[in-house]
């Protein structure tokens, strides 16, 4: 594609540039090279931190599972599955939450039985 305005190809970018420097098309503009900007605090947000991740183990570890979590891998255990994501559903309040405990619960599960096993 080649422009009939001032012999611009149409095709062609300089490197880093999003636009063709054509008044029309989908990435139509002045050239114009794009910025580098450092990511805002704010972009981290939700992200857990080593130290958090570390308590929460210990945590996990003294404190043993809750009573949800031990009526779910009992559950788990005679392959109810279905029934361990409406019970986990009724209590959570969302279908995602309840998706992600039911996968925790099977975790958990996995883990007891490769201990067994050894």
């Amino acid at each position: 594609l080649v422009s009939r305005r001032a012999g611009v190809a149409a095709s062609t970018t300089m490197p880093g540039v999003d636009s063709t420097g054509l008044a029309v098309g989908l990435k139509k503009g002045f050239l114009v090279e794009k910025r580098t900007i450092t990511p805002r605090p704010a972009s981290r947000k939700g992200k857990q931190g080593k130290h958090v991740k570390f308590v929460r183990e210990i945590v996990r570890e003294i404190a043993g599972m809750s009573p949800l979590e031990r009526r779910a891998v009992e559950l788990l255990k005679n392959g109810r599955d279905k029934r361990v994501l409406k019970l986990c559903k009724k209590r959570l309040g969302t279908h995602k939450r309840a998706k992600a405990k039911r996968e925790h619960c099977s975790g958990l599960l996995r883990q007891t039985q490769r201990k067994a096993a050894k």
